[in-house]
């Protein structure tokens, strides 16, 4: 019960970091299976697609979620800068299988994951950030540090 007053919580003071964190935990989760699955298949393209709304739903709304805490311009940190290149690899990877340029796609695809989604999401749950201190203290209840 405690979590979901967490969960509830958060979309009351925060809806757009709870969107943030639908739309990450989303791609990360599908994009394990996206890297795992069979490849130019219809059911890939389509998964395909809704990954990349996932992965723009995430870069969209990291715009609109600023941090005063640290190092920043008008709110805006260096980790800001993964917003923008989120979105030129996403149209980069697009424009590559479009093109017929599989292994461009594939070498951008995957990128993006391991960058975005795994990396950027692992710093986001130190338990010094927001994300991390909600996960750890909130959520899982353990004593922050």
């Amino acid at each position: 019960m405690r979590r979901m007053q967490t969960f509830i919580r958060l979309y009351d003071t925060q809806p757009v970091v709870l969107a943030h964190l639908l739309c990450a935990l989303g791609a990360l989760l599908l994009g394990i299976w996206m890297l795992n699955g069979r490849k130019g298949s219809t059911l890939h393209r389509w998964l395909g697609w809704l990954w990349v709304s996932l992965m723009a739903g995430a870069t969209v709304t990291s715009v609109f979620i600023l941090d005063r805490g640290m190092l920043n311009l008008g709110g805006y940190t260096p980790i800001h800068l993964l917003t923008v290149i989120t979105a030129v690899g996403l149209f980069g990877g697009i424009r590559a299988i479009r093109r017929g340029e599989v292994k461009a796609h594939s070498k951008t695809m995957r990128s993006l994951f391991w960058g975005a989604c795994v990396v950027a999401g692992a710093f986001t749950l130190l338990p010094n950030r927001f994300l991390g201190h909600w996960l750890w203290h909130d959520v899982l209840g353990w004593a922050a540090a």
